[in-house]
């Protein structure tokens, strides 16, 4: 057996039961070793912890998948939810088994920061660079939102697109540098939020940071008006 499991976005009160009982469950688990520590006070005694980085997940993943056509409990695990980020690990470990893998989704940092930034995704966009590749297409996704009076949570890629590259390729393309913006940092650990404008993004920070670029006007409210008590019930009771 093995499962791809969501840990939550960096700390146990966000981890799901379901997850903890997988875990606790497991002869393997694995994962990244930030993932690791969040969780290692779950893992049983007699249960192997295999720990990776981005040099040596591909040989780490053979690993797991040999383990668990061996017919071990093997449960790979994932900041945050791996269908919001981390698709490409994913897709890793589905090579190294070589068939289809089950999910069991976490809690995200976007779904935290949303309401940490009391947006809703009705109104929000959600989009992650944290993948290789080619960010291109998901640079002009981000475009399209603002440009769509939308909010947009963003999820840095750590080694070369952080919040402070993202503002100023923003500004570059003709983005109002106006636009508030919050960065967010150890979201589930501390209230180390950063707060200012597209402009004034032009610090550095960890690579545990998210992003919420807000629209420059909210959208309006779309609920009925309040009635008032000439046009309804006043709300006493007859007597």
């Amino acid at each position: 057996m093995i499962i791809c499991a969501g840990v939550g976005p960096g700390h146990l009160d966000f981890l799901t039961l379901g997850v903890a009982d997988l875990i606790r469950g497991a002869d393997i688990v694995a994962g990244f070793d930030t993932v690791i520590e969040v969780i290692r006070p779950l893992v049983p005694p007699n249960a192997r912890i295999v720990t990776m980085g981005y040099q040596d997940q591909v040989e780490r993943l053979d690993w797991v998948a040999a383990k668990h056509h061996a017919g071990r409990r093997c449960v790979v695990l994932f900041m945050g939810d791996m269908h919001f980020s981390g698709f490409q690990y994913l897709e890793r470990v589905e090579r190294a088994c070589g068939h289809p893998v089950e999910t069991v989704p976490g809690i995200s940092a976007a779904q935290v920061l949303a309401a940490r930034g009391k947006v809703c995704f009705d109104e929000t966009t959600f989009l992650t660079f944290h993948r290789r590749g080619d960010l291109d297409p998901f640079k002009r996704h981000l475009l399209h939102v603002l440009a769509d009076q939308r909010n947009a949570i963003v999820i840095p890629r750590p080694w070369d697109f952080m919040p402070r590259d993202i503002a100023a390729w923003l500004v570059a393309q003709g983005v109002a540098p106006a636009h508030p913006v919050e960065v967010w940092e150890n979201l589930t650990l501390a209230d180390a939020a950063w707060r200012g404008t597209l402009a004034q993004c032009t610090q550095a920070f960890s690579d545990m940071s998210i992003m919420l670029i807000r629209s420059l006007a909210p959208m309006p409210s779309q609920i009925e008006p309040r009635r008032t008590p000439a046009q309804g019930d006043s709300g006493q009771e007859e007597t």
